[in-house]
């Protein structure tokens, strides 16, 4: 039993080094005080600053619970060894390689530490040249994300999405809200490319398509990433649609240029000018966000124009023709299975490059 309670001691120290690393205890307290905050019925006076206070509690939540829960069965494992006997032996060295298993998977939490890593996120997907082949194309990403999304259980809503005239779409935003979500998703911003014979060419000949996805962290608050007013054109227009009543009755779609870098973020998703405004702002913050970071600047008024990697960067081929590969052009990581990779499973993608960058 003494390797038993040695070997659970060597676990329980790791396990509190990687605790302290990712800051639960502060992180208790910081959703204790949220907790207090939300309770108070006051706060729904304001109805934003409540919301965003509870998905922050809720995703806090979703965060700490599972490191409370081993952290707990460490420590009834500990207290258990002190009064076991031989007869035990079995059971516990079975917990203990549970908890180790479960611990290998809490740890992947380490490699989320940079500075919007725990943010939620905003995915573009844009079809690229090539008319039908590129927008069903496009369509099948979206797919592929919403599948991944649904299964991690992230939360997302669609701020737009524009249809392709035959099949796919044209371009589609999501907001994706969760547990470091964009440090999950930032592996996936850039070029991705396909390779089949097309099923909209009546020869049946191998065609090659792409679609662009941008993956920015959602940044609500100006205090976070600072924007000088003087750089921003601001223009309404009527909102489009499929008619009704209330189609093109009001200038509520916004235009928000940034002038230096000349980066535009047009919304008109939302009800009224102003939410369409804050989530053309969110989503200008993560742009330039991803253009800093790109550009390697150390601050927003540093950015220059034209040298986002845009289209320039391609990270991921899917070949169905003539062979079946899914390759990452960064870490080389690939699956010979690309209807798996298309129905959503990319985890393997997404750790071989969290771990080549880490």
């Amino acid at each position: 039993m003494q390797e038993l309670l040695k070997r659970l001691m060597e676990l329980r120290s790791e396990f509190f080094g990687v605790y302290e690393k990712l800051k639960i205890t502060e992180k208790i307290l910081q959703m204790s005080k949220l907790e207090v905050e939300v309770a108070d019925p006051e706060i729904w006076h304001d109805v934003k600053s409540a919301t965003e206070k509870n998905q922050e509690l809720a995703r806090l939540n979703e965060e700490i619970q599972p490191w409370e829960l081993l952290k707990t069965q460490i420590e009834d494992l500990e207290e258990l060894l002190e009064i076991a006997d031989e007869d035990l032996k079995e059971e516990i060295t079975e917990q203990i390689e549970v908890i180790e298993k479960d611990f290998q998977k809490l740890k992947k939490a380490l490699r989320f530490q940079g500075p919007y890593d725990a943010n939620g996120a905003i995915i573009r997907i844009t079809a690229g040249a090539g008319g039908t082949e590129a927008m069903d194309w496009s369509g099948m990403l979206e797919r592929m994300y919403l599948r991944f999304f649904e299964r991690k259980k992230f939360k997302v809503t669609c701020l737009e999405r524009v249809i392709g005239e035959e099949a796919g779409i044209k371009t589609a935003v999501y907001e994706v809200l969760g547990v470091n979500v964009y440090g999950e998703l930032k592996s996936e911003h850039g070029v991705h490319r396909l390779v089949r014979l097309s099923p909209f060419n009546a020869n049946n000949l191998r065609q090659t398509s792409f679609a662009l996805i941008e993956v920015l962290p959602v940044i609500k608050a100006d205090t976070e990433v600072v924007i000088d007013d003087k750089d921003l054109r601001i223009d309404v227009y009527h909102a489009g649609g499929h008619g009704g009543q209330s189609v093109n009755t009001t200038n509520s779609a916004v235009r928000i240029t940034h002038l230096p870098t000349n980066t535009v973020v047009a919304i008109q998703n939302e009800r009224s000018q102003l939410q369409n405004k804050e989530k053309a702002m969110e989503i200008l913050r993560g742009k330039l966000v991803q253009m800093q970071m790109e550009q390697h600047a150390a601050t927003i008024g540093e950015l220059r124009a034209g040298e986002s990697a845009g289209w320039g960067q391609q990270i991921r081929n899917y070949v169905l023709q003539p062979y079946k590969l899914v390759k990452d052009t960064r870490t080389g990581y690939e699956e010979t299975d690309p209807d798996a990779v298309l129905d959503g499973e990319i985890e393997g993608f997404i750790d071989s490059y969290l771990e080549n960058i880490v």
